[in-house]
């Protein structure tokens, strides 16, 4: 099917390969067009001509443009996927980290929860939101697919600013979905997991065969303390999640980095130094990744590209295209884990939030599964999160000040309007031009 399909931050090498291996791999796809879209215009010349060429190894397989222009860009569009960041990542992700610990912030990682997520969306937000505007005005038709973190907070922004059809998408489940498996030995057929709640906040709730009708939860919660702890990884199931699904008797999904975002306590259950050894390694992927680019673009630069190209032969795992295929081909295809509004999915959690559930994906669109009643006490964790991301929201859109402070003082892991306004003062003029003017 002839599509047009514009990738925003086209030019980010972390991103890129793999949303274009998938768009190579798909079928359903042929003789589309692909717009790559980026403000970066050495970047985004290096990726056109790299996937110029992968395009000829493929017999021209799909239409490919590049603009800096994004209203050109999004001129009948039907698909949008965003990637954008906002200044030097990681750079601006070291301030995020160790600005609001120098005060007594308690904040683990600081990506997309703690003092450490408000900044980043301090950042993100806004152009985002320009974007979103320029796709009501200009194609608002086209289905808009984010994967801008921090995630649960852009996409509450794009559901508080426009009337898109929109979903936002996060490879984290891939972990759990790994280990189910192997904790059953590999002797599982067809497996559907519910996994609910925020993005990088979620919780196993429910666990079946469908061969059998079988409820493997049970099974599952008796054996996954013990087996996770015998594959402990300090970056995701360890001292923090064990705790949490002790405590809270239902496993989280999203590793103690992540989640630990979010949670008060979760300084006395990780090392400052996994934290930091986390975005170092983080850096380290990403100019790998970024050094891979550059070595094919050099060949290509000296007419020795090899002829099997760049991509790989597999799925990179990533759900943007085959959500994409579901939608056109009416699949009625069931995704583990979509960010999307709440519209009472989760009935005690805000109406006016977006939560990650799994959905099933046919030609009328991305529709949530009812969860109904989060076990309270996971309900209650989640709650607390969701009221900083409404105030955080809210402060961007308002460009309020006092807004953006008293969301910084509440989050659990700032508690302090004294302790709130120095790290605003100091991350605003650190950050000054990367971030909105608050009134």
């Amino acid at each position: 099917m002839k599509k047009k399909i514009v990738l925003i931050g086209a030019g980010s090498t972390s991103f890129g390969p793999s949303m274009f291996t998938d768009l190579y791999l798909s079928k359903i796809l042929d003789g589309s067009t692909i717009i790559l879209h980026d403000i970066d215009k050495e970047k985004l010349e290096i990726i056109y001509e790299l996937l110029t060429i992968e395009n000829e190894v493929r017999n021209n397989k799909f239409i490919i443009e590049r603009t800096k222009n994004r209203r050109k860009a999004l001129k009948d569009a039907d698909f949008i996927i965003n990637s954008i960041e906002v200044g030097n990542r990681i750079e601006l992700w070291r301030q995020d980290y160790k600005i609001p610990r120098n005060y007594g912030s308690t904040q683990v990682l600081g990506e997309n929860g703690g003092p450490g997520g408000m900044f980043h969306s301090f950042r993100v937000i806004p152009p985002i939101i320009e974007i979103v505007k320029d796709v009501e005005k200009i194609c608002p038709n086209a289905f808009f697919i984010n994967f801008s973190n921090p995630m649960s907070r852009v996409c509450l922004a794009i559901k508080r600013s426009t009337n898109l059809n929109f979903i936002g998408l996060c490879h984290e489940i891939h972990s759990l979905e790994h280990h189910i498996p192997l904790i059953f030995n590999n002797k599982l057929g067809d497996i559907r997991m519910i996994v609910a709640g925020l993005n990088h906040f979620g919780f196993l709730l429910s666990l079946e065969d469908l061969n059998s009708g079988k409820n493997l939860l049970p099974k599952f919660n008796a054996k996954a303390m013990d087996y996770f702890k015998n594959h402990e990884d300090r970056f995701e199931f360890s001292e923090l999640t064990f705790k949490v699904f002790e405590k809270f008797g239902y496993f989280p999904h999203a590793g103690d980095n992540h989640m630990g975002e979010y949670l008060q306590f979760a300084e006395e259950f990780t090392k400052k130094q996994d934290m930091i050894d986390w975005i170092d390694r983080t850096d380290d992927e990403n100019q790998g990744i970024y050094q891979r680019v550059l070595r094919y673009y050099k060949r290509l630069i000296k007419g020795r590209y090899p002829k099997k190209g760049m991509l790989s032969r597999s799925p990179s795992g990533e759900r943007a295209i085959p959500i994409i295929e579901a939608l056109l081909t009416d699949a009625n295809s069931y995704e583990n884990s979509v960010n999307i509004p709440n519209d009472a999915l989760i009935e005690n959690l805000p109406r006016d939030l977006v939560i990650e559930v799994p959905v099933r994906v046919d030609k009328n669109g991305v529709h949530g599964i009812k969860i109904g009643s989060m076990p309270r006490n996971i309900a209650a964790l989640l709650r607390i999160e969701a009221t900083i991301q409404d105030l955080c929201v809210e402060a961007i859109l308002q460009k309020s000040r006092d807004l953006a402070i008293t969301a910084l003082a509440l989050d659990p892991n700032v508690g302090s309007f004294k302790r709130a306004e120095k790290i605003f003062e100091e991350m605003t003029e650190l950050q000054k031009d990367y971030l909105p003017t608050f009134k």
